[in-house]
């Protein structure tokens, strides 16, 4: 079970911001560098999303709702729930970043890896990724203004004009240009992770500085933190058993129930970090924190859960049946071949040798 080496990244620039954070001017530019790599980051979102292939996978609408309903519905329900865990066991803003948590949106990456390791629908794990991404630049920012409020620690009204600005103005201007650009982004996908991790490493180190100037870490101490892994553990546990035996109930093939847990029970570190930092602003820091350590948490298990699905009997025993059916429909249209071959011709009678007699 390897650790992210990007969540590694993630965790250096945390210390760094701990150890020396940004100050005055240096804050400012930090601040303003952050805010351009937010909207960089969902231009290169929306230049990337195919929306004829998006559209194309709607015959499969029935997936993608239980996904979708998984994400923005049941999640946030379960989030809300944690209220009742405040202040025994979590203080008001990690469980604010634990509600925050269950809002933004599924994985992409990570839910096809796992879903082709575990000889899952990976196009349909493709669309729900896709779809959820999609959505969650609306309905996340929504979410949270009707369950988090003002208590989200400087969410309030105005921020969705910066939403607006900074997530889907540039998210709509990818769309519009993918059309020209859609090439250049694809033959140079390498190089623009890298330009993505880069904008979420800056977000991250900004929203740190200042929490650490604001003087908020005392809020997360040891105890606090070890709290927040049982109950996100307790949580993830909760969304991996309902995705996999709802879908059973709902009468989901095999490959559509694996797409739906891989896609249904994870949350997006690429969109959520970028996203909390435009909605919680100097408070960001301890509302990115739960996030971080589910993301981890979530690739830890379903790195396991993948490898022991690939092994399933059910898996097995329907790899072997596509197998012998492709042998045996091979042996079958052979068959048919030289059933449906011409007969040769007759040779002509031997005149024999010598001369013919009349």
């Amino acid at each position: 079970m390897p650790i992210d080496p990007y969540v590694l990244l993630l965790l250096g620039t945390v210390g760094l911001a701990a150890l020396l954070p940004a100050r005055g001017a240096a804050a400012d530019a930090a601040s303003g560098a952050s805010t351009a790599a937010i909207a960089f980051l969902f231009f290169l979102y929306g230049a990337r999303l195919s929306t004829r292939e998006a559209l194309d996978g709607l015959r499969h609408w029935r997936l993608h709702v239980t996904v979708l309903t998984c994400t923005f519905v049941i999640f946030p329900l379960l989030g809300a729930a944690t209220r009742g865990l405040v202040p025994v066991v979590l203080t008001e803003p990690l469980q604010q970043g634990l509600l925050f948590l269950t809002l933004v949106p599924s994985t992409i990456q990570s839910s096809i890896a796992f879903t082709s390791i575990a000889r899952g629908n990976v196009p349909a794990a493709i669309c729900a990724g896709s779809f959820s991404s999609l959505v969650g630049i609306v309905v996340t920012p929504l979410l949270a203004a009707a369950l988090l409020g003002n208590s989200g620690g400087g969410f309030s009204a105005d921020s969705v004009v910066e939403i607006v600005l900074q997530l889907l103005v540039p998210f709509a201007a990818g769309q519009v240009l993918r059309r020209w650009i859609g090439g250049f982004v694809t033959r140079h996908r390498k190089v623009l992770g890298y330009v993505d991790r880069g904008s979420i490493l800056l977000v991250v180190y900004t929203a740190f500085s200042e929490g650490m100037v604001q003087g908020i870490w005392h809020q997360a101490g040891p105890d606090r933190l070890a709290a927040l892994l049982a109950v996100e553990a307790v949580l993830l546990a909760v969304m991996l058993a309902l995705t996999w035996y709802g879908a059973k109930a709902l009468r989901f093939g095999r490959a559509d129930r694996i797409a739906i847990q891989f896609a249904g029970s994870k949350k997006s570190l690429a969109s959520g970090l970028p996203m909390a930092s435009v909605l919680f602003g100097a408070h960001a820091s301890l509302a990115v924190l739960p996030l971080m350590l589910f993301h981890q948490m979530q690739l830890m298990v379903c790195a396991v859960i993948a490898k022991r699905r690939s092994h399933d009997p059910e898996a097995e025993a329907a790899e072997t049946g596509a197998a012998q059916a492709e042998a045996a429909g091979t042996e079958t249209g052979a068959a048919d071949a030289v059933e449906a071959a011409p007969a040769p011709a007759p040779r002509p009678p031997s005149a024999g040798p010598g001369p013919a007699r009349h």
